[in-house]
């Protein structure tokens, strides 16, 4: 599986890939070889909205246009879709019935609790609209995260929704080779017939020697991205991968020349856009104590900083890992690691622990976000409520349908402007909407443009004056 354009950009360019970059390399793609390209999740259709003022809903139909032969795949997180909070069940059916309709063929879900209450009913959905189903176990390493649980999960999955296949999600990249040694062929053994797929991120770099040890152990898809945007916080780069798995005798069958196209393409984006390029990450012991993706560990440094509170940074890991421990060791992924982070934050920077407890803290503990692995420590629990925000009720009630109210606020409105809608407040639609159809060209500036650019911006000096045979360009700084 290719994952450059969902989980590549999301890891290395805080998901700013436009569709623009996208649609150049998209036939190319295509006829790459791979057997799924990844394309959509909550975060794409967050970033393109809020940041790129572009319609996601356009961006699978674009895509899916030149992208005729491979499916395109698209990544339910539990019943919250683009939210923290869970959401109605007719809500979450009509945004799967929309990814289907635009050109998704390719459906995966999980659910960070690995509660598959969660799940189930969504792949049902997508199974019966005619696409790929895929579940995902979420990786973890914790008391509570043995192999017996991710055996017990997955078997559950392939029971209760007859999945085409499951996959085994490290989101942290907290795997290693002696665990991948005992639960990818346990994981084997239950699915059957069933092909398991493995994905990992190179946070620790011990990445695409897993994915070795994972492919002779019996995995049946490794999902990579294609550098540059590979390695890092993302998946292994694919050309990597496929050298190291063809000199120990394996059949790659995908097409060098045109990962090599794409390669190049993307290689120059970075360098027009001054994106940067993923590179080998060095062990880091202290990873597997913390767990925090690495998108999200960058973040909270510059937001310590830009309060002043940077020295604390090193307090503020050793409390995450504490907080964790006290929540019964949640999977440290969306929306959990911001969860157990900010309450980090606040229990160092206040200087008394949970004195300020966030609503989704609370909801968490509570159970609003399905079944906990491990309960929440007593002591904590009892703070956790007290101090928390009094309109959370003490147990979860039964969510109303929500398309019936929904239709007559925006009767006419589409079904994909009205999902939309439902997930953003204030103008963050009309001002996506308002913008226009996306950009579907993308163009590379010649050298000398970029470097008249880039000297324009250059305020020390009042004049510049560049010469090459009968060009001369002159560039006077305003006064």
């Amino acid at each position: 599986m290719d994952t450059t354009l969902r989980d590549g950009h999301q890891c290395l360019w805080a998901t700013r890939m436009t569709t623009a970059m996208m649609l150049p390399i998209a036939d190319k793609l295509d006829r790459a070889g791979f057997e799924v390209i990844d394309l959509m999740s909550g975060v794409q259709f967050d970033v393109a909205i809020r940041h790129l003022r572009e319609n996601p809903w356009e961006r699978i139909r674009l895509m899916r246009e030149r992208v005729t032969h491979t499916p395109l795949q698209a990544n339910l997180r539990s019943k919250s879709v683009l939210s923290f909070d869970m959401l109605p069940d007719d809500i979450n059916a009509l945004w799967i019935e929309r990814l289907i309709a635009c050109g998704i063929r390719s459906v995966r879900a999980f659910d960070a609790l690995n509660d598959m209450d969660n799940i189930v009913d969504s792949l049902r959905l997508a199974k019966k609209l005619g696409a790929r189903a895929v579940g995902a176990v979420v990786f973890s390493e914790s008391p509570v995260h043995t192999d017996a649980m991710y055996v017990a999960k997955t078997g559950e999955l392939s029971a209760r929704a007859g999945v085409d296949a499951i996959m085994l999600k490290d989101p942290s990249g907290l795997l290693t080779l002696d665990r991948v040694r005992t639960l990818v062929p346990a994981l084997k053994r239950v699915c059957g017939s069933i092909p398991l797929e493995f994905h990992s991120h190179a946070l620790t770099g011990l990445a695409p020697l897993l994915y070795l040890e994972a492919a002779r152990l019996g995995a049946d898809q490794l999902h990579t991205c294609i550098a540059p945007l590979a390695n890092g916080a993302a998946q292994p780069a694919v050309q990597t991968i496929a050298r190291n798995l063809r000199s120990q005798g394996y059949a790659v069958d995908l097409d060098d020349a045109l990962i090599n196209d794409v390669s190049t393409h993307f290689r120059r984006v970075a360098e027009q856009e001054g994106k940067p390029l993923g590179t080998v990450a060095e062990y880091d012991a202290f990873h597997y104590q913390h767990q925090i993706p690495g998108g999200m560990l960058s973040n909270m440094r510059a937001q310590l900083e830009q309060a002043g509170l940077g020295h604390k940074f090193g307090d503020v890991l050793a409390e995450c890992v504490q907080v964790r421990t006290e929540l019964g060791w949640p999977v440290m992924v969306t929306p959990f690691s911001q969860l157990v982070g900010t309450q980090a934050v606040m229990n160092v920077t206040q200087g008394e622990r949970y004195r300020t407890v966030p609503d989704e803290v609370k909801k968490y503990a509570l159970g609003y976000y399905g079944k906990l692995l491990a309960p929440v420590e007593p002591d904590v629990l009892d703070r956790i409520v007290h101090n928390g925000s009094s309109r959370i009720a003490l147990t979860p009630q039964p969510l109303e349908p929500g398309l019936p109210a929904l239709r007559r606020k925006y009767p006419r409105a589409t079904d994909e402007e009205r999902l939309l809608r439902y997930m953003y407040a204030g103008s963050q639609v009309d001002d996506m909407l308002a913008a226009g159809p996306a950009h579907t060209e993308y163009t590379f500036e010649k050298p000398v443009v970029r470097l008249v650019r880039e000297l324009a911006r250059r305020r020390e000096h009042r004049h510049i004056r560049v010469e090459r045979g009968d060009i001369r360009i002159e560039i006077n700084a305003a006064r």
